[in-house]
């Protein structure tokens, strides 16, 4: 089987350091949702990891999170894509639970749903924690530029987190993907 984990904000959808709390503010990084529908046509499984405590900070509800996903999924679709499974953590930061990246808790879960080894999969995010998850899981850690990935580029080596595979966006990342299977 062929696996994908991607985080959401600042991969997928613009990110915001004010959250993105409604389907109105959930706006599509160009070429991602593109970049999804190529992968499922390439017979990839697409699951997402995302780390959603807006929900516990009273920022938003599940239920606009789950408007947020609908939007995404519709949009998706229209381009003949989709999400196999999407994952989040509703949890603050200081709530101590595994699923809250960069614990490794969410990608494992993936994984078991999945029935997939991590080592062969790929977690796509944006920030050091997402490093560190993916790092955490035994997970292939790749990093974009959107989002805050350009800021983490920048820190992964105070981290000791060298080797990190690194690409301009989502799309970039999937045109080497299915470039290199051909």
């Amino acid at each position: 089987m062929k696996l994908i984990i991607l985080d959401r904000d600042g991969v997928i959808n613009q990110d915001s350091d004010e959250y993105i709390k409604s389907p109105d503010e959930w706006i599509p990084i160009p070429g991602s949702l593109d970049a999804i529908a190529r992968l499922n046509h390439a017979g990839y499984s697409v699951a997402i990891a995302s780390n959603q405590s807006g929900i516990a900070r009273g920022y938003f509800s599940l239920e606009t999170l789950a408007a947020m996903n609908v939007k995404m999924n519709e949009l998706l679709s229209q381009l003949g894509g989709r999400i196999d499974a999407m994952f989040f953590c509703p949890h603050g930061p200081k709530d101590g639970c595994d699923c809250r990246k960069p614990r490794p808790g969410m990608l494992t879960d993936i994984g078991n749903r999945f029935q997939a080894k991590l080592g062969d999969v790929m977690f796509v995010g944006d920030n050091i924690n997402d490093v560190k998850a993916a790092k955490a899981a035994g997970a292939r850690p790749v990093l974009v530029r959107t989002g805050k990935g350009e800021q983490t580029v920048g820190i992964l080596a105070e981290h000791r987190l060298n080797g990190v595979a690194v690409y301009d966006d989502l799309a970039g990342l999937v045109n080497t993907m299915l470039e290199d299977n051909k």
